[in-house]
């Protein structure tokens, strides 16, 4: 008989055979579980990182962080790249549109000891990033994006640099072939892809076929595969369809951190286990929103986690209700207070496994700056960069 909790299109996928797949190898990080954490503004913050790691073995990205701030020295942007004192390796993701800042940022970093790895955005769709020639635009410019990618690893000497992009602006505008060979011949350390394109933003299912054929483009080095991992049995298969050397995870562990647990249990053979009833649902979120008060603050730890609480419910009997409760709370106490008043006992419902959550919509126009297109071989910088003003993307 199937397991209950497994997505129908997963039923029959196996365990990991022992070693089917190795571990992840970027540069000289090894992790046990070729599994990444992907930047998301807003939320991979290090009380989110933290408690995902609890969970298993992975590589837990920070939010994103805008170059051209960090190196004025943004009290904001600082403290968005911090990091809990528990957490190895260390781990940033870098948004830049010029060799300059990036190659500065990367070097302040790296001088300074603050990071193990770091990983530059080239795949954020969101308008206000891409209509300064940002995100998503810059792989559109294969030099542009040669000399940022060429500075940054440049200046992170063997700290190991990775980049993130997208199949390109839309199906008439494809861009990740150049972008995986460009990342492969100026010495970064892996490629990831998230497998839509950009005017897709989160929309309709991500097309893994792509992934495997950047793998058979790029060939020296890791290619790590981006989109719909939402139960661990996903990863196993987006490895085996499209020889990928390593999954991302992004909006499939929002309200299931667990799911960093289950990854690590497919990837050493095992079947995962039934995911927690209500009861330790609630003791997770009790958790993540006292640390996201003890990092923040107790006001704005609790409207932090708001956002988290819809995610966690998300799919449970009567959690609309739920959902309007929590979405209003302003102390810790309030929450505590509402949870105690929820069945325990309740399980995890089957039909939950693979409920959408996170950023959505439909298709959209990407947004470029005046005359962007009209020589794609320009390698000069946008104009103007973004300030740290989440929220963004992680691609």
């Amino acid at each position: 008989m199937d397991p209950v909790y497994i997505g129908e299109r997963n039923r029959g996928v196996e365990p990991a055979a022992p070693g089917e797949f190795a571990p992840l190898a970027i540069g000289p990080l090894v992790v046990a579980a070729p599994v990444v954490l992907a930047p998301m503004a807003g939320i991979t913050n290090p009380p989110f990182r933290t408690l995902c790691r609890s969970f298993g073995a992975g590589l837990y990205v920070s939010e994103m962080i805008t170059a051209r701030a960090l190196v004025e020295g943004h009290a904001k942007t600082l403290r968005l790249a911090g990091f809990d004192p528990s957490e190895k390796p260390r781990s940033l993701q870098l948004y830049g549109v010029d060799e300059r800042y990036t190659g500065e940022a990367v070097r302040q970093l790296v001088g300074e000891g603050l990071v193990d790895h770091i990983d530059l955005n080239f795949g954020c769709p969101v308008r206000k990033v891409t209509r300064r020639g940002g995100g998503a635009a810059i792989p559109v410019k294969p030099n542009l994006l040669r000399r940022i990618v060429h500075a940054a690893v440049a200046a992170a000497g063997a700290v190991p640099v990775t980049i993130k992009f997208r199949i390109g602006i839309d199906e008439e505008l494809e861009t990740f072939r150049d972008a995986g060979r460009i990342g492969e011949g100026e010495g970064c350390a892996a490629v990831a892809m998230h497998a839509r394109t950009a005017a897709q933003h989160y929309d309709g299912e991500a097309d893994w076929s792509r992934i495997a054929e950047l793998k058979r483009v790029v060939r020296t080095i890791p290619v790590l595969g981006n989109g719909d991992i939402w139960e661990a049995w996903d990863a196993l298969r987006m490895m085996r369809e499209t020889g990928c050397d390593g999954v991302v995870v992004g909006r499939g562990c929002l309200g299931r951190p667990w799911l960093f647990r289950d990854l690590a249990d497919v990837f050493a053979g095992r079947a995962p286990v039934d995911p927690p009833r209500f009861g330790e649902v609630a003791r997770i979120m009790l958790d993540h929103a006292h640390r996201l008060a003890d990092w923040m603050g107790p006001e704005l730890g609790v409207r932090n986690f708001r956002k988290h609480a819809t995610w966690y419910t998300k799919g449970f009997p009567s959690s609309a209700r739920l959902r309007g409760e929590l979405i209003r709370i302003e102390t810790l106490d309030q929450l505590e207070e509402i949870l105690a008043g929820t069945a325990a006992e309740t399980p995890f419902p089957p039909s939950a496994m693979r409920v959408p959550r996170g950023k959505s919509g439909g298709r959209q126009r990407v947004a470029l700056p005046d005359g962007y297109l009209d020589d794609l071989s320009d390698a000069t910088p946008p104009a103007a960069e973004l300030t740290q003003t989440p929220p963004l993307s992680g691609g």
